[in-house]
């Protein structure tokens, strides 16, 4: 029996959202699996992707053969790279404590790639949002001064009519 690790697709239509399953190489793709290891959400920026790398790491250990777009997702969580490191401590090239110590700051590193290019998407995202500036209307400058002018006609209309009364 061949096993595959592969998406299989939920969510409505034009709004995906899939599940990392391994299954059966002749099951369906949204059909009967043997276990789930995480979700991967590609309409989010960035895509979001949440995995569990332990049960990744065992199917590919026993033998499960992931999908292009898996191996992708995969490789990008560091669970290669893991099963890369496990296979030289196997061999005898280094010990495990090493190994771990490798991915750990390989883990760091990436995780602060990956919060310095979400920042810098953040920022090209907020300088390509168009500002709307209100603009002043010019009648109401206008209408100050005219406003003003009608107060001197009063007085002046009072004062005349203050002049015929002495």
């Amino acid at each position: 029996m061949a096993v595959k690790m592969r998406l299989q697709r939920h969510g409505s239509k034009k709004r995906p959202f899939y599940f990392i399953v391994v299954a059966d190489s002749r099951s369906p793709r949204d059909g009967k699996f043997i276990q789930k290891l995480g979700t991967y959400n590609p309409l989010t920026v960035p895509a979001t992707i949440q995995i569990d790398r332990q049960k990744a790491l065992e199917w590919l250990h026993k033998g499960a053969q992931p999908t292009d777009t898996v191996r992708r997702i995969l490789s990008f969580k560091g669970v290669l790279y893991l099963k890369h490191l496990l296979r030289g401590v196997s061999l005898g090239l280094f010990d495990e404590a090493t190994a771990m110590q490798k991915f750990t700051k390989w883990s760091e590193e990436h995780d602060a790639d990956f919060a310095r290019r979400q920042e810098k998407h953040k920022k090209a995202k907020a300088a390509a949002k168009p500002v709307f500036v209100k603009k002043e209307k010019p009648a109401a400058k206008e209408a100050a001064p005219e406003e003003a002018a009608p107060e001197a006609k009063d007085d002046t209309a009072a004062e005349q009519t203050d002049a015929p009364a002495e």
